[in-house]
């Protein structure tokens, strides 16, 4: 029997973007996200042409920051960046990505 506290395990990035999206299930979040990886993204291009860490840092602050109010006031639920950080980062530009396209409303 599995324990409600142990993570789940995913085989692969295609099995846990339908978990992913779950989790993001409210529109102001996902917009939160999806400002937070637009200002990520703009600061971390800015940091590889400014060659200034600096810009890495605060990229990642800014898209962590407004990802994880979209969570704790919108969403009501814990950052899947806790326990999959790898497939979470992946998963927010998957999730840019679909937004951009139409795919999820933004």
């Amino acid at each position: 029997m599995t324990s409600t506290t142990e993570p789940r395990t995913f085989a692969s990035f295609a099995e846990f973007y339908p978990f992913y999206l779950d989790e993001h299930k409210n529109r102001t979040s996902r917009r939160l996200h999806f400002v937070g990886t637009t200002v990520g993204s703009v600061l971390l291009l800015t940091a590889i042409l400014s060659m200034n860490a600096w810009f890495l840092l605060a990229g990642l602050v800014a898209g962590y920051a407004f990802a994880w109010v979209g969570h704790f006031f919108f969403e009501k639920n814990r950052p899947a960046t806790f326990k999959y950080p790898f497939y979470s980062f992946v998963g927010d530009y998957a999730m840019y990505r679909d937004i951009w396209r139409g795919k999820i409303p933004f």
